[in-house]
């Protein structure tokens, strides 16, 4: 079985073997112990905390319950850019035109910007190479919203997620080599190091004019919004689930920002809150469910199989609702975990 919980300070050793797994271009948990120890402190207080922070961290692991082994890592932000800045590049066109030349040219170009600050965000998503199989990968992912659905309150009426952008085998980042390394004069590795710790020395270094994108190498406006191999399945879960690219980009890599409302995302919009009836045993059909309880630092999410007894109640195994932390009465949000309108993605 594999559940979703909150991360907890005896979760630091798992948590430091993840982000030796994660790779170049993943900015949100580095190989880096400092980092590892900095995220974990800010996790665990975000969920102690007695009043929401301004800007909390939620960081959720996936737990084998066969193993007890963390085998991957999930989180929200609150709230982006509020003690340091959050920079984007927005891709708007320009139209260059002359009647008496006959010429009529859209070039797309880069600016920079600060347009998601406050908005929440979904980052640091990873999944160990060996259990990205079955359904655990939607799991990971999408048990954030219900999460969300449960504690709307503490997130911001917009959110984002900025995926990782197109890089070679080497490590390489086109868009970097193009452009930011004119700027920084370092490799992409380390530039992809440093903003991991802060992005604030972006606004000392980068150019604010708008730069035309025309004048990037060919290879390098090719990736402009296009999405790493690696990722290219997260991106399609999240389009599924009702998120879009509208034009921002990361930029280091030139990665995609997919944005939307919680109102408007399927997991959260499509989710019904049920009482529960736990039995030793539950005929089930072939639906595979997401569910989860409502509670804040115990939340437990899981995929599984129930039945429906009325419009009001759910029926669970008892092996679910010890792992959920639920008894007969208690609440749990109830969604399919996949979209039945759209194609789903392993």
């Amino acid at each position: 079985m594999m559940l979703i919980r909150p991360i907890t300070e005896q979760d630091h050793d798992a948590l430091w073997q993840i982000a030796r797994m994660t790779g170049v271009g993943f900015s949100s948990l580095q190989p880096d112990p400092d980092m590892v120890q900095k995220k974990l402190d800010w996790a665990v207080n975000s969920f102690r905390a007695e009043k929401p922070l301004e800007e909390a961290y939620y960081l959720f692991v996936m737990e084998d319950t066969k193993t007890e082994k963390v085998v991957g890592v999930c989180g929200i932000e609150s709230a982006v850019g509020l003690k340091d800045p959050w920079y984007n590049y927005k891709v708007n066109t320009q139209v260059h035109a002359s009647r008496e030349l006959d010429v009529y040219t859209r070039i797309k170009t880069l600016t920079l910007c600060s347009d998601y600050t406050g908005h929440s965000e979904l980052c640091t998503l990873f999944l160990t190479p060996e259990y990205r199989k079955s359904s655990n990968g939607h799991l990971l992912s999408k048990c954030r919203f219900l999460f969300m659905a449960a504690h709307e309150p503490r997130f911001d009426d917009n959110i984002i997620a900025e995926l990782r952008g197109f890089s070679d085998e080497d490590g390489e980042s086109p868009f970097w080599e193009a452009l930011g390394r004119h700027f920084f004069a370092v490799d992409f590795v380390e530039a992809d190091q440093q903003v991991s710790r802060g992005k604030s020395f972006i606004a000392e270094l980068m150019p604010r004019n708008p730069i035309y994108s025309n004048l990037l190498p060919a290879k390098a406006q090719s990736v402009i919004g296009q999405t790493h191999q690696d990722t290219v399945p997260a991106r399609k879960l999240l389009e599924s689930e009702g998120f879009r690219y509208t034009g921002y980009i990361d930029i280091f890599d030139g990665g995609p920002v997919l944005e939307t409302r919680p109102r408007d995302i399927r997991a959260i919009r499509d989710s019904r809150r049920y009482r529960v009836r736990v039995h030793d045993f539950v005929d089930t059909d072939e639906t595979v469910w997401l569910m989860a309880n409502s509670h804040f630092r115990n939340f437990r999410c899981m995929a599984g199989q129930l039945s429906f007894e009325g419009l009001e109640s759910v029926n669970i195994s008892q092996k679910q609702a010890e792992a959920l932390k639920v008894r007969d009465g208690d609440e749990l949000r109830v969604v399919p975990l996949f979209n039945p309108q759209r194609n789903n993605y392993q």
